[in-house]
């Protein structure tokens, strides 16, 4: 099933606070109360949840233990999804250290970089390679995801590698609008348009 956006964007929220509730040994959660805890209108929790065919108790609410289970599947997050990076710098790297992503299915198993002073090294027990060896690593790993945090003259045509070489979807960290075939998923988080949507936000009070 294909969500809005919006409502897609909204379900991690929802199963961060279940996993919480899940950890306390909460058995049911109530619509009301994910809303409360996640600051969205209580209807909205419910319409979001019942496109996932998630059904609660009368008086009662969810089932803790099932509506985690449901959200962990339906996002992607049970299964192991290998990645790789382009550009081992500061970002990158602390990309690579974070062993958290696993859990929530991303595998990074290969970063790539063009200096000399870090290909042959590993980060987090992931190996580094120059951006050369992409197509031979690809072949070996079968990686589907595609992380660009290269400087933004780059990101291009680092795009352009991996689409080359079987990537489906691409997580673009840079500030550049990457450009590949509509058939490759992207998603664009720029950290610098964040902080200047943060800044504006603060500045106008």
């Amino acid at each position: 099933m294909i969500l809005p956006e919006p409502s897609l964007r909204r379900l991690p929220w929802y199963l961060a606070h279940v996993k919480l509730l899940m950890e306390n040994s909460v058995e049911f959660v109530s619509s009301t109360q994910i809303a409360a805890a996640t600051n969205v209108d209580a209807s909205q929790v419910a319409k979001d949840l019942s496109m996932l065919e998630i059904s609660g108790k009368t008086r009662v609410g969810y089932e803790v233990a099932s509506l985690v289970e449901v959200l962990e599947d339906f996002l992607g997050f049970t299964k192991c999804h290998k990645a790789c990076i382009f550009g081992v710098g500061s970002l990158g790297g602390a990309l690579m250290h974070d062993s958290g992503l696993e859990q929530y299915g991303l595998k990074l198993v290969a970063g790539f970089d063009v200096r000399s002073d870090i290909v042959g090294k590993e980060i987090n027990g992931i190996k580094i390679y120059n951006i050369s060896e992409f197509e031979e690593i690809q072949k070996k790993e079968q990686m589907v995801i595609g992380i660009i945090t290269v400087p933004v003259d780059k990101a291009q045509e680092s795009a352009d590698i991996m689409v080359s070489g079987g990537i489906g979807a691409i997580w673009n960290f840079t500030p550049y609008k990457i450009k590949v075939d509509e058939s490759v998923v992207v998603q664009e988080t720029s950290l610098y348009a964040h902080l200047a949507v943060m800044f504006n936000r603060l500045n106008e009070k």
